[in-house]
This record gives C-alpha cells, structure tokens and sequence, in this order.
C-alpha cells in the first residue's frame, strides 16, 4: 500500500476510507481533556512569539455535534456499537450531565470503536493518555475490546523528569499508555524491544534461559539480548536540547513509539495513528520500514508532517517528480494526501465547511500554503484585530542594524469585496507597524489589485529589493504557482535528515 495521510476529521476518514481490519497497530495521542494551550507548532521567534503564537486551545463543549454523536450510540446506531458501550454511556450521561467531559468521552467512544473495527484479529491498540481523564477511557475501552474477545494487556506507565516542580505536591511525571489486544495472541516482537539489565539489581530472567537451583532459589541466566522492559518505562521526553525538537509541546520522543512499533508490529505491518499531531509515530514508522495511515484535523499538523517527512527521507516523499518538458509525473510521490485542496472547487468546500472545528481552516490552509510554511497562523477564537497570519522578514533598521521586520496576513472568502478591505489592511499594518501585508482571498479581485497599487512598493536596505507593500493573491494564483518569495525567518525547526536515498542506511 501507499502510505497515507489524511487532513479532516478523524471519524469521517475512517468510515469512508478504512476498511475492515486492515490495520495492524493503532497507536494514538488524542486532545487530553485539560483544557491546556496545545499544538503550538512553532519556534519560539522572542518577544514576537507572545502574541503570535499560534495554539489550538483543546477545550471541549456540549455542542450539536456532542449530540450527535450521543444518539448515535445510545439510540439511533446502536448496532454499530457493544450493548456495554451503549450502556456506558448512557449511564455516563447520567452521571455527568451534557458536560464537556461527556463531549469528550463520547467524541473518544465513536472512534475508539472504528479502531476497533479496523484492526486485525492480531492486532495492538495503544492509548496514550494523561490522568485527567484516563480512568473514564479504560471503561470505554474495556466496553469495546474486552465484550468482543479482545484483551486488556497493559497500563504502560512512562516516566519522564525534567520541568518545574510545585513546592506543595508530588511532581506530576508520567502519562499512562493502555494497550489492549484484539484477540488472545496479539503480535508481540519481545526480542526487539529488550534492554539491558541491571545486574546488581536482577537476579531472574525469562525462563527461556537455562536454570539451575540454589537451595530453595532458581537463578536464570541472563538472556544475552537483555530483558523484556517491565510496564514502567523511563524514557526521556522532548525537550529545549532535543535534537528530535520541533516546537511542538505535546511532541513525544522517538524511542517512545520506537518500543511500541517494534513490540507490536513486523516491517510492512500497517501502523494507523489518527491523531498524528507533528508525525512522530509515521516518521518513525517509516524508518522502521512499516505502512502507516496518519489523520489529523488541523492544517498546521498536516504542513507540519509533510516538512518533516521531506527534511527527514527526502522532497520526493511528498512530492511528484515531474518532467520538465512534457510535465509528465515520471515518480509519483511516496505518499498519498487526502483531504487537502488541490483546485478551486475543493478550496470553496473548505472554506464554506460549517463545522465549527474546522472555522479557521481555510485561513490557516491558504496562509501556511501561500507563506511555504514561512509564516504563523493568528488562531485567536475570537476577535483576530484584521490578522490571520504572520511571517518576519531580516532588513536593517534606521542605525543599520539588522532587526526583524513584520508581514502580515489577511484572509477573505468573500464573493465580492470593496476597496474599503486593502484601506484596512493597511489600517492594520500600520497599527501593527507592519512593513508589508498580503491580502488573501478566495477569488480572483481586480478592484482589490489595482486598490493595493495604489500603496506603493516596500525597499529592503539589507536586500537592496522593493516589494509590493500591499499584493493580493487570489486561491487560482496560488495554484497556478504563486507563492510567497521573502527573504523570511524560518518559523520551523527542520527535522533530521534519516534517508537520503533508498539504498543508504539509516542513521
């Protein structure tokens, strides 16, 4: 298969896409319901970062879609779903009122039994979760996997340090990982996954090795590849060093999903993670030579995977290799992207989508796209001042000293717009002493360019280059080709490079 990875919403893609146990690992890191700042993607640009950073705030509301999705498994559906799993929830409905945590549980339930369905009989389930509200997760998990001949086999504690710690608690250091099996005998690689021993310490190993008796004692020998790690797992996590560092808080470290990879699946396997965040479960996918299908429903993740899928095994992972005479596609790209505009028709689909999740994603889609990943998305749920976007540029200041400079953009949807539109943006960029300013729009806008004209050009001292000081780019043109060509700071940090072709080795 070719790998895959899809940008919408997780439950959708995989009832429309993803068959019936084809999958031979899941492993997901979904929204924890604490109601933190998360997905904050970008490297910190100094004082800039405080008022433009971008985050997705993973708060949880009982809204329609909650709704929804609550009658489709307690009445409307309920084939679809265990009569432990209906029960559950209904009975959670009583207990927690239509509260944003019964949003988030029912939100959980729906695409944990689409896991479910597509695994394989052989197949491993990891959820990885914080204490918020794991307790509630294990029952909706046990009411789908263990009524259905599945298994629950671990609760994976990782161990981390590091960070602040309260002067009046017990630090808070480990998440909780749940395993669970579709059936009785799951794939498990245990040789690939042993550590080493502490020999002061470990006396008895697996009884595969040879024995002898002591007394009343049984000492094993060592097995020479080590020991089967215990249910506790130290392993170090992201942090301001990393070399693994993208900027992504909620990022984990490889040798995290490396264990569970290689525990739970054999190269070619398929390995699904359908909240995939910044990619660490496909890269390292990838290098350990699996399948994987990647989900998520935010653009910035999407743009964010797709960069470090290139920087790690090369541009030709992402994109087609293409004639340069006959614009023939002589090496289709290595993967395959769904759910991203690729005309005009599928950007008005996005950009007319009612969902409430998906309000700002065709701002975010338009700028990131249009900026090649150069810019920062203003993701405020309210009021944005004018701003969808921001990108800096390097030019000398008034003493010639070298300082970033501001770009700024705004995003339109609209049919028809007046000239009142580029005399507020420039309203904005000198608000926000802003040297330039990009007006993004969903259709083409003659009045709008020849308004934009009027406002001069930009001279860069350090580049010796003038720029529109106001340009507006329409959704056909940036298909056709038209990007963004600053001489911009870069906003992410670029993973490491693992492949630079298919015949070298990994590194």
């Amino acid at each position: 298969m070719k790998n895959q990875l899809f940008y919408g919403d997780n439950l959708e893609n995989f009832r429309k896409f993803i068959k019936d146990e084809s999958v031979d690992l899941c492993y997901i890191d979904p929204p924890f319901n604490s109601k933190r700042n998360y997905n904050q993607i970008y490297n910190n640009l100094g004082k800039e970062d405080k008022a433009q950073a971008q985050a997705f705030i993973d708060t949880w509301t009982w809204n329609l879609r909650a709704a929804e999705g609550l009658l489709e498994i307690t009445q409307t559906q309920t084939q679809l779903y265990t009569a432990q799993s209906v029960k559950l929830i209904a009975g959670l409905e009583q207990i927690l009122g239509q509260s944003p945590l019964l949003a988030y549980l029912v939100s959980m339930t729906q695409r944990i039994n689409e896991i479910y369905r597509v695994l394989k009989s052989n197949g491993s389930f990891y959820l990885h979760c914080d204490p918020t509200a794991s307790h509630y997760l294990k029952l909706v998990c046990d009411a789908i996997f263990c009524t259905q001949g599945g298994e629950f086999r671990n609760e994976i504690i990782w161990a981390y340090s590091g960070g602040g710690r309260p002067k009046d608690d017990f630090a808070r250091k480990h998440d909780t990982i749940f395993r669970y099996s579709k059936n009785k005998t799951p794939i498990f690689n245990s040789d690939d996954v042993r550590v080493p021993y502490n020999l002061d310490v470990e006396k008895y190993t697996s009884p595969k090795s040879w024995g002898s008796h002591k007394g009343s004692e049984k000492i094993y020998a060592p097995n020479e590849l080590g020991k089967i790690p215990e249910d506790w797992w130290l392993i170090s996590p992201i942090n301001s060093q990393s070399k693994e560092r993208l900027g992504y808080p909620t990022q984990k470290p490889e040798a995290l999903l490396e264990r569970i990879i290689k525990a739970s699946s054999n190269e070619g396997d398929v390995v699904l993670d359908c909240y995939c965040g910044c990619g660490t479960s496909i890269a390292v996918a990838e290098r350990l030579k699996r399948n994987w299908i990647g989900i998520d429903i935010t653009y910035q993740s999407i743009s964010l995977i797709l960069k470090r899928l290139e920087d790690s095994f090369g541009n030709d992972f992402t994109k087609d290799l293409v004639d340069k005479d006959s614009q023939e596609i002589i090496r289709p790209a290595r993967l395959k992207l769904s759910g991203v505009p690729q005309d005009f028709d599928s950007a008005v689909n996005l950009a007319n989508k009612k969902d409430d999740r998906l309000r700002k994603e065709f701002e975010k889609w338009f700028v990131l796209t249009f900026a090649n990943n150069r810019a920062v998305i203003n993701d405020k749920k309210g009021g944005d001042g004018g701003i969808d976007g921001t990108a800096f540029i390097h030019d000398f200041n008034e003493k010639n000293k070298e300082e970033l400079k501001q770009v700024i953009f705004s995003v339109k949807s609209n049919k028809t717009l007046s000239p009142n539109v580029i005399r507020d943006l420039n309203g904005t960029m000198e608000r926000e002493k802003a040297v330039l300013g990009y007006l993004l729009t969903l259709y083409p806008m003659p009045n709008l360019v020849k308004e934009a004209a009027k406002h001069g050009v930009y001279q860069s001292k350090m580049f010796g280059h003038s720029y529109p000081k106001i340009e507006v780019i329409s959704v056909q043109e940036m298909f056709e080709g038209k990007r963004m060509n600053l001489p911009t700071k870069e906003v992410l940090k670029s993973a490491e490079r693992k492949i630079i072709n298919e015949n070298e080795k990994l590194f």
